[in-house]
This record gives structure tokens, sequence and C-alpha cells, in this order.
């Protein structure tokens, strides 16, 4: 039976449905099923092919929103299955506001932690993709039409956002990720893709915030493009024992597993959690969309179970 949350304790973000402006980009990743298995909770089944499932992250910044100007960053764990439908499941949210953590944590059962969101510029990339005797067919042209032609993104300058958790003493050492894109000349006019509008389903819950099982959906009205998708790479840990284990996937999986049932399993399987997360944002991309003059509206969650 599914029941309403109570309305939101949040003081600034009112009575749902909560409207937030601004861009977003969303990539789509290959995450191993055993990874992905240890960040949902056991009830659901993952939808899974060979070993994978469709997970990745959700980066947003928004210029208009209950909690004002913020950042976001949403891992994706995977696609799981609870009949009649098939949601997202969230591993981590990060934003650069405690009002939305708050919220996030206590309204829409998330994850949620505060983290820092800070862009620099990296130096400018000379590498010419492609050759001169490459001939230009069918192929390019979409590519250019979609705004991903090779040639725009040559020799141009690279802006790198890094996000790095703050809850926590040690939380620096827990998550931090850098995001890397292209970034097109200031003369360079990019096609911002067809009006779109469509519902992501994502369930919730199940943290030591929010015990319940939550479903909520976002209502958005956006242009979308393909763009290329972000070049992530991990900030270098202390330990280097810990930055072998992530790489190579040795989480303890059996301790995460432990702690997807809503208690706090304390700090070593939040930190795991962490780190399969870590995992999650390095596996291999395969579509990246830019969503521009977003529109979101996210309504009450739905209280699934207790």
């Amino acid at each position: 039976m599914e029941t309403r949350l109570p309305k939101s304790s949040s003081i600034g973000y009112g009575k749902p449905p909560w409207k937030f402006k601004g861009s977003a980009l969303y990539q789509l990743h290959l995450v191993k099923s055993e990874i992905a298995k240890a960040l949902i909770p056991k009830e659901f089944r993952l939808v899974e092919a060979f070993g994978f499932t469709l997970g990745g992250f959700f980066l947003a910044s928004y210029d208009d929103s209950p909690a004002g100007v913020f950042d976001e960053l949403v891992v994706i764990a995977g696609i799981v299955w609870n009949p009649p439908t098939s949601c997202a499941w969230a591993a981590k949210v990060v934003v650069s506001s405690n009002e939305a953590c708050q919220h996030g944590r206590d309204n829409v059962g998330l994850p949620s932690h505060v983290a820092s969101f800070s862009k620099v510029g990296c130096c400018s990339e000379q590498r010419i993709i492609g050759t001169k005797g490459q001939q230009a067919g069918k192929a390019n042209g979409f590519l250019n039409m979609i705004g991903m032609d090779s040639a725009r993104f040559a020799a141009k300058t690279r802006e790198a956002t890094r996000v790095t958790e703050m809850n926590g003493p040690a939380a620096s050492d827990i998550f931090s990720i850098n995001l890397i894109r292209a970034v097109p000349s200031q003369n360079t006019r990019l096609w911002k893709g067809p009006l779109v509008r469509m519902s992501l389903p994502s369930f919730s819950g199940r943290t030591e915030y929010n015990p319940s099982l939550l479903k909520y959906s976002c209502q958005m009205k956006c242009r979308v493009r393909v763009v290329r998708p972000l070049n992530v790479s991990e900030e270098p840990l202390p330990s280097s024992d810990v930055e072998t284990e992530l790489k190579g996937h040795a989480v303890n999986i059996a301790a995460v597993n432990q702690s997807t049932t809503g208690v706090d399993a304390g700090d070593e399987q939040k930190e795991n959690r962490s780190h399969l997360s870590l995992s999650v944002m390095l596996s291999r991309p395969i579509l990246a969309l830019e969503f521009s003059c977003m529109e979101m509206n996210v309504e009450a969650p739905l209280i699934i179970s207790q």
C-alpha cells in the first residue's frame, strides 16, 4: 500500500511539487552487477545482462530552487525492478547546500551529503581527433548536427569540476572525484537539441535518516542533446592500499550489503559504500545527455513499505 510522506519540514522548500531550474548532464555507464547489488536494498532485483547493469551519474547546476543556487551530483548504482515498474537507484547524493542535503535526507529518503563543487581550468588540449585523410561521411555530418563534431573540441580548453564530500573529519579521504569536460570556443554555436518532456522515476529510502522504502518522480522539461561523456578521474587517496582496492573493486561487499537495511552499520561500512560509489563513477561510460533550459518538478515521495 502506498501512502504519502508528511509535509516537508525544510524551511525553504514549502509544499510539493518542488521546482528546480538550471542545467544538467545525465551520463550512463556500464556498471558491474556485483558492485550495484552491494548498493541496492535486498528486496529489489537488479535489471542486468551479461554481468552489467545501467548506472552512471546525474550532475546538475541549479540556478533557481527552493534552496537557492546549488550543485548536485547523484551517483546511480543501477536500474532495479520492483513490479510493475523499474526505476533508478541512487547510491550516493552530494550537494553544495546544507538545506538541500537535509531536505533530501528527511523528505526524499536520499543518501545525501554536503560537498564542495569547485571548477578549475585545465591546460588547453592540442590533440587533434582523427586524421587528414579521414573521409567525412554521413556519420561525421550526424555528429556535427548533434554537437559532437570532433573538430569542435580539438585544441580547446578543458574544464574540471572537482567534487569533494565535506561531511565528517576525514570525508575528503572518502569521496573525491574530478569531472573533466571539453569547453568549446566562445564563438562556437552549438544546437541545444529539441525541447522534450520526460519523467524520471526513482526509488529511495532505506537510509538511517529515512528507513522507509519510497518512490518518487521528477517531471522534466528541457532541451536535450548528445554530448561527449565527461572524463572521470579520482582524487589521489592518502592510503595506497585503499586506492588499490578501489581501482580493483576489491571492497568489502558483504559489509556494504549489511548497511542497505536502513540501520547505521558503522563508519567502515559507510566508507565501503563511498568506495563502491566511486567505482560506479569510474566505470565505462556509454552515453552522455546534456539538459539545458531545464525545468524540473519533484513530486512528494510515496511510501512503498515501512
